[in-house]
């Protein structure tokens, strides 16, 4: 066995006997190792190349092929085959102006199963070829013609597909939810297919850096996507041309620990029914999180830093992963010095396997971040937790009330001095002073309630001078 094959995330290329990762995902997976390893390059580019000649895919050859003579001139799969290129590009050529002609009979029968089937065999195709902007157009172009929610279900399946290969997320999160919310499914027919809508969804949180989300939707996936992987492949629940379930418990257990409190990993995570058989298949991960839920922070990052490595060729994980690994370990930091008043940067370094200019970078970046609450002092080395001035608090709040109170009373002073002088505005009684209560406005001598105009000038006037203003 090569070194890449022992390697974890190797695309998990065998497990049990059977090729677990497969259809566009499994290129790009060994694409993204050989483009990002210096260990496994190599191996992971020639195994891209004749993943690629197996498929009539020929852009994503051609890339191989071009990132290979880059890292080794003298390879012999370094040189494009043109023979292979010319006959792949003339069959695509009459594979695609065969499955159009058919369309355009099907438009000119008009029958509208034909019409989608044709636009379904298009988009399959274009998907085949890697021509995921035309794969799209032909899938969506089957709405017009659906005449069930079956139809509705295979069509957002289908799009959700070709949009993770895109890496569209926004476009997997609308798809899913025409079909799916909260945890359930809007129609019969995807029932069935829960868990490949909850994992896609997962997928496109992780994507997002919604690691919160992303972890509940892994954690409420069915079960049934690994009995569908230990007992056949091809089985409608396998989710392989996207994830594994190892990937799926991977992705989960990682969200949960940069998101989730201990007991929030205790009941939703370990006790969870469902989600306890993925994390069978992934056993270190559930180490991990027991560790942390026990408070051995130094434990639980010493499992997930020796995977690192293996996780950094994940082709979901390398794009968010140092983000997550500091969401744990500020999380980690945070429950180590709670009981604290102070700790010494050599303490913080030695409980979390670090050096003490490291442990100062992160806790730099945590207190910039707001996620915690201390200051570093860099004279005697030390952690201070920045205490509460109660005395403070209780001055602030009683000058917060005084203010309140002088407001309040100041526009009860206003209100009984306003009704005194006979300011108040009443609703008129008949239609002449309907409105306003005011008669002969505009007009020298006007009244306003039986006050003449000039009398209510002079009452305002008095209101200053007694120091009542409004």
């Amino acid at each position: 066995m090569t070194a890449l094959q022992e390697n974890p995330y190797f695309v998990k290329a065998r497990q049990n006997g059977h090729i677990v990762v497969d259809g566009r995902t499994r290129f790009e997976r060994l694409y993204l190792i050989g483009t990002t390893s210096t260990y496994l390059y190599l191996e992971a580019l020639k195994a891209a190349i004749a993943e690629a000649k197996r498929g009539n895919d020929v852009t994503r050859y051609e890339r191989a092929v071009a990132t290979l003579a880059e890292a080794a001139p003298n390879d012999p799969d370094a040189i494009p085959d043109t023979a292979w290129i010319e006959r792949i590009k003339k069959t695509v050529k009459a594979e695609t102006d065969r499955l159009e002609l058919e369309l355009k009979g099907y438009k000119n029968n008009l029958i509208k199963e034909s019409i989608r089937m044709g636009y379904q065999d298009l988009g399959k195709h274009y998907h085949s070829i890697g021509d995921l902007p035309n794969s799209t157009k032909s899938f969506t172009k089957m709405h017009d013609f659906m005449t069930s929610n079956a139809h509705l279900v295979t069509v957002v399946m289908y799009n959700i597909q070709v949009s993770i290969d895109q890496q569209n997320w926004y476009n997997v999160t609308m798809n899913v939810s025409r079909i799916w919310s909260n945890g359930h499914t809007k129609y019969e027919e995807a029932k069935k297919l829960s868990a490949k809508l909850a994992s896609a969804l997962g997928v496109a949180q992780l994507a997002s850096h919604n690691f919160r989300a992303a972890a509940e939707e892994f954690i409420s996936t069915d079960p049934r996507m690994t009995q569908a992987r230990l007992d056949d492949p091809n089985d409608e629940e396998s989710f392989n041309e996207v994830l594994t379930p190892n990937d799926l418990a991977v992705y989960g257990g990682l969200c949960a620990l940069a998101s989730f409190t201990r007991a929030e990993l205790q009941t939703k995570v370990l006790e969870h029914k469902s989600f306890r058989a993925y994390l069978e298949l992934e056993p270190h991960i559930r180490r991990a999180i027991s560790f942390f839920i026990a408070s051995k922070y130094s434990a639980c990052l010493a499992i997930l830093e020796s995977w690192k490595a293996d996780y950094l060729l994940d082709i979901y994980l390398q794009p968010c992963l140092q983000e997550i690994y500091f969401q744990i370990r500020s999380k980690a930091i945070q429950q180590y010095f709670i009981p604290f008043s102070c700790v010494t940067l050599a303490a913080l370094a030695k409980a979390f396997n670090t050096d003490e200019p490291t442990i100062e970078v992160e806790l730099t970046q945590m207190i910039k971040r707001g996620n915690l609450s201390a200051r570093i002092d860099l004279v005697d080395r030390v952690l201070l937790a920045k205490k509460a001035d109660k005395r403070a608090e209780v001055h602030a709040q009683a000058l917060r009330t005084a203010k309140s109170y002088e407001r309040t009373a100041h526009l009860g002073i206003l209100r009984m001095a306003v009704l005194n002088a006979g300011l108040e505005v009443r609703p008129a009684k008949d239609k002449a002073g309907m409105g306003m209560g005011i008669s002969g406005a505009g007009q020298e001598g006007g009244t306003f309630n039986g006050t003449a105009a000039g009398d209510l000038m002079g009452g305002v006037r008095g209101l200053r001078s007694h120091g009542v203003d409004s």
